[in-house]
């Protein structure tokens, strides 16, 4: 069997697709912000610049090398083999370095663009999780690692007509393994390489002084927090309707309804991480309740042209309640010190966005689908980010030297801090 076609886009969808995508990068601007606003204040120069250096890394490295293994839009030429008499497409093949691209089809043209911005979040979420101690140019490197190869893979498995979306073709599996806005290529991609980048750099010295117990180390700007959060919905709002549009085929009638699950999903998320820290703690807590609204965005990105408004909002009351509750868990139960709460908001988010797709779809046989691309992001993926890290690593050391921690990556790496007219106080840890 081979798949149906994908239909084209008229005149105005494809103007208003690149209006959309034209915004999305809000998105990408605004977790940026709440990164830099998580870390610590000696540090807040190095980490805009290095998201800025970031995405510029992975947006060459990909339209240079990998967006040639990501093929063209659904169901393009590609790399296949034959096992149990089904066809299994594994990588794309493509001219490198954007040859031809202004002679493809519109939505092609739509998709790169989509995917560059894709490529360029995914890389950014591990920049918050090595906060305070990662190397600006170990970043960029790890950047690069995931343009060239590992972003195009689960790109074209996903997006580009790969094995994981032809389930349904190949094996009745609903439509095949369904991610429009990117929950699993990118926020699962992301929040996954930003736990490989915790394992191989390690925790902020101080952090967790003896075992079982965990410093304090407070974001030093709640306002860039807040603000990134409302920065990040407007961006959202577009990925998540360009999403429906190239890769779910929505039609226009439904594209509202995907807007509305958007902001639905990130406010009961808000809702559910503030009555949770409320309670917890006698007052709500900025950056957690920061962290429940990305969470719930980024569960929406998985299921909001799929779902209905009030399963919508299901889906971001579970992410809320969770948040707040696995942040704890990973830092005083596992020792690890994820600043930015990305292993949390993108990973596990990211994969509860794509569970609740499966429960919530129509289609038979579609939450097999999910689970089936779920195992591949945790038993494939995972796995292959943390071995090109943990090679990187060995050529391009991913932390900072003491010194360089302690008086701070801004004076370190820059050569001046973010607010030079404030004294930046020296930490207890640090004497």
């Amino acid at each position: 069997m081979t798949p149906a076609p994908v239909p084209p886009l008229s005149d105005v969808a494809f103007a208003f697709t690149l209006a959309l995508l034209v915004l999305a990068p809000l998105a990408i601007a605004g977790v940026a912000l709440i990164n830099a606003g998580l870390g610590r204040s000696r540090s807040a120069a190095q980490a805009l610049l290095g998201s800025v250096a970031i995405v510029a890394a992975a947006a060459i490295v990909f339209a240079l090398v990998g967006s040639a293994w990501v093929g063209p839009v659904a169901g393009g030429a590609g790399h296949s083999f034959q096992l149990a008499g089904k066809s299994w497409n594994w990588l794309g093949a493509s001219p490198f370095f954007l040859s031809g691209l202004a002679a493809a089809l519109p939505q092609a043209q739509l998709g790169l663009l989509f995917e560059l911005l894709a490529v360029a979040m995914a890389a950014l979420i591990p920049w918050g999780s090595g906060m305070d101690r990662w190397r600006l140019t170990a970043g960029c490197a790890a950047a690069a690692v995931l343009a060239v190869f590992v972003f195009p893979l689960a790109a074209h498995w996903i997006w580009g007509g790969g094995w994981l979306s032809q389930l349904g073709v190949n094996f009745g599996l609903g439509a095949g393994f369904l991610d429009g806005g990117g929950a699993a290529t990118v926020h699962v991609l992301g929040g996954l390489s930003a736990l490989a980048v915790v394992w191989i750099a390690g925790s902020r010295k101080g952090k967790f002084p003896k075992e079982g117990l965990a410093t304090a180390m407070p974001g030093h700007n709640a306002v860039y927090v807040v603000f990134g959060c409302l920065l990040a919905l407007v961006g959202w709002q577009a990925w998540n309707v360009a999403g429906a549009i190239l890769w779910l085929h929505t039609a226009p009638a439904a594209l509202a309804v995907t807007a509305v699950n958007t902001l639905l999903s990130a406010s009961a998320a808000l809702a559910a991480t503030f009555a949770v820290t409320q309670i917890r703690f006698g007052k709500p807590d900025a950056s957690l309740c920061a962290n429940g609204w990305l969470a719930g965005l980024v569960a929406s990105s998985a299921c909001a042209g799929l779902v209905t408004p009030v399963e919508a909002l299901f889906v971001g009351l579970a992410a809320g309640i969770a948040t707040p509750l696995m942040v704890e868990l990973l830092e005083l139960a596992l020792s690890i010190d994820d600043p930015s709460g990305a292993i949390t908001v993108h990973a596990a988010g990211g994969l509860w966005g794509l569970l609740a797709a499966g429960f919530f779809a129509p289609l038979p046989g579609q939450l097999l689908a999910q689970l089936v691309g779920i195992a591949t992001l945790l038993g494939v993926l995972l796995p292959l980010v943390y071995l090109l890290f943990w090679l990187l690593n060995r050529v391009v050391p991913f932390r900072v030297d003491p010194d360089g921690e302690r008086i701070g990556m801004d004076l370190h790496e820059l050569g001046g801090g973010a607010y030079p007219e404030f004294v930046i106080h020296r930490d207890e840890s640090y004497r």
